[in-house]
């Protein structure tokens, strides 16, 4: 049997990217777990057009909500070819009702647990229309096909070591996609952190993506992963929590083993959002300190930063510019609030009659708006998000945050120089997010919700896994 695992992707720029940074690890993974009489092939949308005609067998469509009228689309096209569509991921989990009547198939939740099961029905012809995911441990997962990926990818060694978040923050998905907090093996992982392919580039061989939600969360397995990555020559990557930062002697692990960036989501700037999106362990005081501490081991500090809590407005939201750029953040990651089905600030907002249920799904794509704001309007809350784009990757603050790199060890002065680079022309050029209200979001939200509510709806633990 064939079968083509499909990683969809819609641009969020006007002019999209020359060059791709890093993949999911989803395709790749899933692709590892197919037995050896299945040939398998990945496409990323990301790196390239889907190919419709394809001789597969099977056609397995992973992704988030906000491509979902994407994935609906290649569902109908392929579908229309005589192909068979199985959907997986959070949007799929969530909405399997409405992913049902674009596909043959869904799968729910984490999908190791599921897989063969489904890849062997479908070559049965016995296809079933609901395969239900467990949270399994992490153990004896395979390395995933790197070979598999396409050359447009600037770092290919990706992977993920833990799945889940011992936080419950009101906006993020990963407490029901991926319940509790979970490790690998750590042999396991450092088998991983040490693969190499054939013909990769120096800076490939060299990097290490952890495609984690909150790599350090258990403090003990942390230190034991770092302990093991001493000597092995990688420059690595990944996403934690701002506490860590309390912690100076796993701060000094970090640096011994190779880190050179830290993905921190620190959110707001205000304390009352904070308390908004249930995000106790940042503390406001403390986000100086905290990047200070980072720096003072030469690590990179991403930060991620939301617009839209009800105590913002279109003032404070331009203003975070200079704030960011205080605390001595190097690289933002500016988004705007966004519901998502299983979560609190979906069930929220939704009580409050404050979903634009009217919009497609495209809106939620993290840089455009899905509700009306407390403080301003949705229009007024997009131009303040972009306001905020412009001001913070600005020529001025692109050259201040560049002179910082001084101060960070040689990899995160790369890291930190590519990625303002980056964004830096993207302000420069004008090539923004895409505005969503200007082009096809797909069909309203609303169409989704008319799903009669059954059984599918309350299916079991459901997991990222199938999406990242």
């Amino acid at each position: 049997m064939k079968v083509d695992i499909v990683v969809v992707y819609v641009p969020r720029y006007a002019r999209g990217h020359a060059r791709q940074f890093v993949p999911p690890v989803t395709g790749i993974h899933l692709a590892a777990l197919c037995p050896p009489d299945v040939q398998v092939r990945v496409v990323h949308q990301q790196a390239g057009p889907v190919p419709l005609d394809t001789d597969a067998d099977l056609v397995c469509l992973s992704f988030f909500t906000g491509f979902a009228h994407e994935a609906w689309r290649l569902a109908a096209a392929f579908r229309a070819r005589g192909k068979r569509v199985v959907a997986g991921g959070p949007h799929a989990t969530f909405w399997p009702e409405e992913t049902l009547r674009h596909c043959d198939a869904v799968v729910l939740g984490e999908a190791e647990s599921a897989w063969l099961t489904m890849l062997r029905d479908a070559e049965r012809g016995r296809l079933q229309p609901v395969y239900r995911g467990e949270a399994l441990p992490l153990s004896g997962l395979p390395t995933p096909r790197y070979d598999l990926l396409p050359d447009a990818f600037f770092v290919r060694r990706v992977l993920q070591a833990t799945r889940g978040c011992p936080f419950s923050c009101s906006f993020c998905t990963v407490p029901g996609l991926q319940p509790g907090f979970r490790v690998r093996p750590v042999d396991q992982v450092l088998r991983d952190v040490a693969h190499e392919e054939p013909g990769w580039t120096w800076w490939q061989r060299k990097v290490a993506w952890f495609w984690d939600d909150n790599l350090l969360a258990n403090r003990r397995w942390s230190r034991a992963l770092l302990d093991g990555m001493k000597g092995m020559d990688r420059w690595w990557l990944t996403q934690a929590s701002i506490d860590i930062t309390r912690d100076p002697r796993l701060l000094d692990a970090l640096a011994d083993s190779g880190c050179i960036g830290i993905f921190l989501g620190i959110e707001s700037l205000r304390a009352d959002s904070l308390a908004e999106a249930g995000k106790r362990q940042n503390k406001v005081a403390e986000y100086r300190a905290a990047v200070d501490a980072l720096h003072a081991r030469g690590i990179c500090v991403m930060a991620g930063f939301i617009a839209g809590f009800d105590h913002d407005d279109e003032h404070s939201i331009v203003a975070m510019a200079d704030e960011l750029l205080d605390i001595g953040v190097d690289v933002p990651f500016l988004s705007v609030l966004t519901p998502f089905k299983g979560t609190p600030l979906w069930d929220r907002l939704a009580a409050e009659d404050r979903l634009l249920l009217d919009r497609g799904w495209g809106h939620h794509n993290g840089y455009n708006v899905a509700f009306r704001p407390a403080r301003t309007s949705p229009e007024g809350l997009l131009a303040a998000h972009r306001a905020l784009w412009r001001r913070a990757f600005s020529p001025a603050h692109t050259a201040r945050r560049l002179a910082r790199t001084r101060a960070l060890s040689p990899g995160a002065a790369l890291m930190s120089a590519t990625m303002n680079g980056f964004y830096g022309r993207k302000a420069l050029t004008g090539n923004l997010p895409v505005d969503m209200s200007t082009v096809d979001a797909g069909p309203a939200v609303r169409l989704a919700l008319s799903a009669p509510a059954g059984e599918l709806a309350h299916g079991g633990p459901a997991g990222e896994l199938a999406a990242k």
